[in-house]
């Protein structure tokens, strides 16, 4: 596993962890961290968060992230210790809600009698 890789899965965990449990904040109270990319100077780290609510709470959520940006970053460093760590940057993860769409889609169609799904076992897989 490259540098980059290896520390965007450290910083997964720790980012989690200080969100979850150092800070008070209660808009943050349903932010889960879903993936972390780090740039291969590391010196920027793009962290996917998966925030519950309404679209209001959720962009609540999101810029409470963000002007906690330096907080986190220097938690970070210092639980890690890390001499340099990357910028944080908080972006909402909409892979989920995509798939959820997605699903609701399907079977809107297939209550519909538009869409037939097929059995798995005469598919053949």
């Amino acid at each position: 596993m490259r540098r980059p890789e290896k520390l965007a899965e450290t910083l997964k965990e720790e980012i989690a962890e200080v969100v979850g449990f150092e800070m008070d904040d209660p808009r943050l109270a349903t932010v889960t961290v879903t993936d972390v990319t780090v740039t291969s100077d590391l010196g920027d780290a793009k962290v996917f968060v998966l925030v519950g609510g309404s679209e209001r709470e959720i962009d609540e959520a999101l810029k409470a992230l963000r002007n906690a940006a330096t907080f986190v970053r220097q938690q970070v460093a210092m639980n890690l210790s890390l001499r340099h760590a990357p910028l944080l940057h908080f972006v909402r993860d909409t892979a989920e809600e995509n798939a959820a769409r997605v699903g609701e889609l399907l079977q809107d169609l297939t209550n519909r009698g538009e869409f037939l799904e097929k059995d798995v076992e005469d598919s053949g897989v």
